[in-house]
C-alpha cells in the first residue's frame, strides 16, 4: 500500500505515518519511486498505536509492546493506566457536576451559595491551582 493510501484508510496524515516509522513503531516494506510502501497489516499496527495514544500511553510505552509480528500487551501498565483513567473520571464528573449547579444555582452571588462554596473548596484540595 503506498503511503497516501494508508493515511486515507487510517485518518492519519502522512506526516504521522512518517513519525511513526522514523518512532520505530512501524515499518514501510519499502519504495515506489519517492513513495514509501507498507503491507496490509500496517492498518491494524496504526489501529493499535491509535487505541494506546487515546488510552494516554506514550509513543515509547506503545512500542514497547509491539513485537515484529505480534503484540506484547503490558497488562500491568494497562490496569495502572485504567486506575488513573478512572481517578481522572471521578474528578471530571465532579467538575460537570459543580458547573451544572454554578449554571443552576439560585442564589444571588454564587459565594453566597453554601453548595457552591463546597465545590469550591473540594476543588482546592483535590485539583489545586489549574496547570499553566
Amino acid at each position: 500500500m503506498k503511503i497516501g493510501d494508508v493515511a486515507k484508510q487510517s485518518n492519519l496524515p502522512t506526516s504521522t505515518i512518517r513519525y511513526y516509522e522514523e518512532k520505530g513503531l512501524i515499518q514501510s516494506t519499502g519504495r515506489k519511486g519517492l513513495t514509501r510502501t507498507f503491507s496490509s497489516d500496517i492498518l491494524e499496527r496504526l489501529a493499535l498505536i491509535t487505541l494506546g495514544r487515546n488510552a494516554g500511553l506514550s509513543l515509547d510505552e506503545i512500542r514497547s509492546m509491539l513485537l515484529p509480528d505480534t503484540v506484547d500487551i503490558d497488562r500491568e501498565l494497562l490496569l495502572t493506566r485504567a486506575t488513573e483513567l478512572d481517578e481522572k473520571i471521578k474528578q471530571m464528573t465532579a467538575m460537570r457536576d459543580g458547573l451544572r449547579h454554578a449554571a443552576a444555582c439560585k442564589a444571588a452571588n454564587h459565594l453566597e451559595c453554601r453548595t457552591f462554596r463546597r465545590l469550591l473548596n473540594i476543588a482546592t484540595k483535590r485539583w489545586g491551582r489549574p496547570k499553566a
